[in-house]
Order: structure tokens, then C-alpha cells, then sequence
């Protein structure tokens, strides 16, 4: 089985401090997951997808003013011409998040200072202390921004309103709230949680490995991470080996929990499955990225929603699905 499809660079390549232009990332058509930070709307979501647009326009994105580190802004989520910010298809809405950064080398910033502080300490006999050379480094900062290289990036998600999921496309945690935090600002309330289990996600998968008894549906990858309970722990990361081998079960047998396991869910995805419910690394299977064939290819706008139903109904499945594998939702 092949997975996966290939996905072109969005990002620009970075140029020295001091090139007086700005490349933006190409937009891009809309893309498959490959990271599902989940979280559980603990209201329901009321807004239709024409409301919910307008209220996103006060923050669509809006490139960095010369002296503006930081953009953020909304997008249309298909990447085409459309002004339309929601796109909607059977009951889950998607977004998408631009994120426009200036790069500032760190190493550039710094030599200058330095510099700054040696004129002042020769020209004045005197030291400076910590106030002041936080004072200037804000100066260097401000006096370069203008000049400084500038850097796109995306994040998506998905508000599925029937099962009140939101899902985001971010390995980090701190991009997905950005993105949370944006919404909250623009419809005023947002109240969502990270999900709770009523089995350990750790323990559940160590029994899987040690007692060989892994779920129907999941057929293991070659890849794991494991973890000495504590915050001195060791931690053993495992590529191409067999999950069910001797090495891997001695390991468990000394204590040592899965943090990480690489798995394949029903044909359907790979990913690399973790404790904190966040799922890495998706790939989509062919036999269900080829559902959508039928589709004529001239007909791009078709093709889109088709593929983001289909994308977001497998992902509403995987996620129910997760919360079965290790108890239930918590109440």
C-alpha cells in the first residue's frame, strides 16, 4: 500500500537582513491534514457559515506594515480567488489561518547591540546595564524590521458543528492557539477543551505492545518512543524495527511506557499516534485520496469540496475512533 501525496514547498526561501523586499509564500489550493490537534467544543456552534464569514472579515489578513513583526489574518481556506473566509461542506466548516513573520537573524541583532554598547561605554566611561540594553536592542529591532525578510505559513481547521469537534492542523500547540485565540477575537466567545480519556493513551498503547494485543482495525508502523515514567526519565525512540520484537518488549519489561506509536487505522490513514491525543505525520491512503477520481479535473472547484468532504469525514471517523481506543471521552 502507498500513502501520502505530494505536496509542493509553500514557503520562501529566507534572503540576509538588508534585501529591501518582501516574497510571500505562493497561496496554495487546500491541503490534507497531516497533523489533528483535536478539541471539544463544549457548546454548540450556532453560527451559520454566511455569519460566521462576516464576522471573520475584520481579521482577514493583511500583509506587515514595514515596522510590524507579526500578521496574522484569515484567508480563503481553497486558496482560490473567492473572498469567501468559511467554506462549508455537510455540516463542517473549514478556515485557514496566515501567518506572516518577519525573519531577524538572531546573530544580527546581537552584533549590533554589542556594537551599540561598545560605542557608549568607550564614549562615555560608563556600563550599561540590563534596562538599557533592552532598550536598545528594541531600537535595532524597529530600525531593522523594515528591511527584514518576510515569511508565510498557514494553518487550517476544521469545526465540525454536528459533532462538535475542531480540529487544527498544527504539530504545535502554540499555532493552534494562535489560530483558537484569532477566532475567539473575532465571534467573541469560543469555548473549547482538549479532550479527556478515561484510560491512560500510555498505558493502553505499552498493553498493546507487551500483551500483543492491538486492535483490529490498527495495523502497527515501525516506529515508537518510550518513556521511563518521571521527569529524569530515559527515553528510547525506535525506527524500523518490529514493535512486537524482543528488544522493543524488553524495554517494557523495564518500565519504560509508549509516549509515540506509528500505526495504519482501517486502509485508511498512517500517523504517528501520541499520549497527549495529538496525531502526527497523516497520510491519507490512495484507495481513499481515489474516491474522488470520478471528478473531472477542469472542474477545480468541485474537486476541492470533494476532497475536503471526504478528508473531514475521515478525520471525525479517526477521532471517534481514537476516543473508543482508550475509554470513552471523560466526563
Amino acid at each position: 500500500m502507498r500513502w501520502g501525496r505530494a505536496i509542493p514547498p509553500v514557503d520562501g526561501i529566507a534572503l540576509p537582513l538588508g534585501y529591501n523586499l518582501r516574497l510571500f509564500a505562493r497561496d496554495v489550493t487546500f491541503m490534507w491534514f497531516k497533523n489533528l490537534r483535536a478539541y471539544r467544543l463544549t457548546s454548540p456552534f450556532d453560527l451559520s457559515p454566511e455569519q460566521l464569514g462576516q464576522q471573520l472579515q475584520q481579521r482577514s489578513f493583511q500583509p506587515c506594515a514595514k515596522s510590524q513583526a507579526l500578521s496574522l489574518g484569515w484567508v480563503n481556506p481553497l486558496g482560490t480567488e473567492s473572498a469567501e473566509l468559511v467554506h462549508a461542506a455537510a455540516g463542517r466548516l473549514l478556515l485557514r489561518l496566515r501567518r506572516e513573520e518577519k525573519l531577524l537573524p538572531a546573530t544580527v541583532v546581537r552584533e549590533q547591540l554589542e556594537e551599540k554598547i561598545a560605542d557608549i561605554e568607550t564614549a562615555h566611561g560608563r556600563k550599561v546595564y540590563r534596562k538599557e540594553r533592552l532598550s536598545l536592542k528594541d531600537e535595532i529591532v524597529q530600525d531593522c524590521l523594515p528591511r527584514a525578510f518576510s515569511r508565510s505559513s498557514h494553518v487550517y481547521a476544521c469545526i465540525d458543528t454536528r459533532t462538535r469537534w475542531v480540529f487544527v492542523d498544527a504539530a504545535s500547540a502554540g499555532r493552534a492557539e494562535e489560530l483558537l485565540n484569532l477566532l475567539r477575537e473575532c465571534i467573541g466567545t469560543f469555548p473549547v477543551l482538549l479532550p479527556q480519556v478515561n484510560n491512560a493513551p500510555a498505558a493502553v498503547m505499552t498493553g498493546w505492545l507487551l500483551h500483543r494485543s492491538v486492535p483490529e482495525d490498527i495495523v502497527l508502523g515501525e516506529e515508537c518512543e518510550l518513556r521511563e515514567p518521571g521527569e529524569d526519565g530515559g527515553i528510547v525512540r525506535c525506527r524500523g524495527v518490529d514493535l512486537l520484537s524482543e528488544e522493543v518488549e524488553t524495554h517494557l519489561h523495564a518500565g519504560k511506557q509508549v509516549a509515540r506509536l506509528a500505526l495504519a487505522w482501517e486502509d485508511r490513514l498512517s500517523l504517528v499516534l501520541a499520549e497527549d491525543l495529538v496525531l502526527r505525520r497523516l497520510k491519507f491512503s490512495d484507495e481513499l485520496m481515489k474516491e474522488n477520481e470520478d471528478i473531472p479535473e477542469a472542474d477545480d472547484a468541485a474537486r476541492l469540496d470533494a476532497d475536503f468532504a471526504l478528508m473531514s469525514a475521515a478525520l471525525s471517523d479517526l477521532q471517534e475512533r481514537v476516543m473508543v481506543l482508550f475509554g470513552g471521552e471523560a466526563e
